[in-house]
């Protein structure tokens, strides 16, 4: 078994994981995999039962029902630590995140506590339909002007935690959901002290399937920001 995890939580990504998977593991030699699907309608827990059949370092838990994103990351995160892994890496499932990148995350976990793929770095560039990309830069940058903290990139869910230095951190913690969970979680690790590296990347509009994200995520995350705010 590997000491690095690489997790992506699926829910009607059939035309993509396939390919996703390869490319995972054509990044690195040094990792294993795990997918949590949410039953998806598509069957594309189905191609990954076949996918964990014939790969010994790829590991599926199929939930009943649609469960939501944070807690898929948070039950990534138990099954990470329970199993001993040292660096847990998360990602999107429909390309939007470049497989290619997870070297360099592993890299930069050797030296930092937490990392994250920014978006809005020097470097880093974000390739959706204009409408996305303003309430996307817009909302990061009063994100980082109303909590006061230097980093750029707070919503994306490309990112790595080096496990054996975040002992004290349990992201069961974190009780947002959507961009809200992804948003708090970078901010409460920034709270506790702990050393996060921002590091720049090309954001891609999905080519297959439909976005997710409900309407309602802009407020719930704008909630979710005042309450943070006050909670500091």
């Amino acid at each position: 078994m590997s000491d690095i995890l690489v997790f992506t939580a699926t829910y009607n990504e059939k035309e993509n994981i396939n390919n996703l998977v390869d490319e995972i593991f054509n990044s690195s030699n040094e990792i294993d995999m795990l997918v949590i699907d949410d039953n998806s309608p598509d069957g594309t827990w189905e191609t990954l039962e076949e996918i964990s059949k014939k790969n010994n370092k790829f590991f599926l838990i199929k939930r009943d029902k649609k469960l939501g994103l944070n807690t898929a990351h948070q039950m990534a995160y138990e099954y990470a630590v329970n199993n001993d892994y040292k660096k847990l890496i998360t990602m999107d499932a429909d390309f939007s995140h470049d497989p290619k990148e997870i070297p360099k995350i592993i890299d930069l976990l050797n030296k930092h506590d937490f990392v994250i793929g920014s978006r809005y770095s020097k470097g880093g560039k974000n390739t959706q339909p204009i409408m996305r990309y303003l309430l996307s830069f817009v909302g990061n940058k009063l994100i980082k002007h109303l909590l006061n903290i230097n980093i750029n990139e707070f919503t994306t869910s490309y990112r790595g935690f080096n496990l054996d230095k975040l002992d004290q951190f349990n992201l069961k913690e974190i009780k947002g959901q959507g961009y809200s969970f992804f948003m708090e979680t970078v901010v409460i690790l920034n709270r506790l002290g702990f050393d996060c590296k921002e590091f720049p990347i090309i954001f891609k509009d999905r080519k297959f399937g439909k976005s997710k994200i409900p309407k309602i995520e802009i407020l719930r995350t704008f909630k979710n920001l005042i309450y943070l705010i006050f909670k500091k």
